[in-house]
């Protein structure tokens, strides 16, 4: 059980890579990025659970890591939302010169 959890960590963590890398959209990098923190909470839950069962301290701690990486997604989009509408700009390339 535990090694197809692992496989789904590590087809997520690729398909999320391949989404940063490959996307010059904002909101794609994001995703891809939000895709490989999956990823990992994916796989830190089962490894949790394998190696104590009984204890729900891995469940609070991937509930406290999904409600952070909530407001780091939302804070991620709304400068994302600000940037368009600053500068009409969506793609990553294009909002590389950002100051202050």
């Amino acid at each position: 059980m535990l090694e197809a959890f692992l496989l789904l960590a590590a087809a997520l963590l690729a398909v999320g890579l391949y989404g940063a890398l490959s996307q010059q959209s904002i909101v794609m990098v994001m995703m891809g990025l939000e895709l490989m923190v999956n990823a990992v909470m994916v796989a830190a839950a089962a490894v949790w659970f394998h190696v104590s069962p009984q204890l729900p301290d891995g469940q609070v701690l991937v509930l406290v890591a999904m409600l952070a990486m909530a407001v780091e997604m939302a804070m991620g989009f709304a400068v994302a939302i600000a940037i368009f509408r600053a500068r009409d700009v969506d793609v990553t390339d294009s909002a590389g010169d950002l100051r202050g």
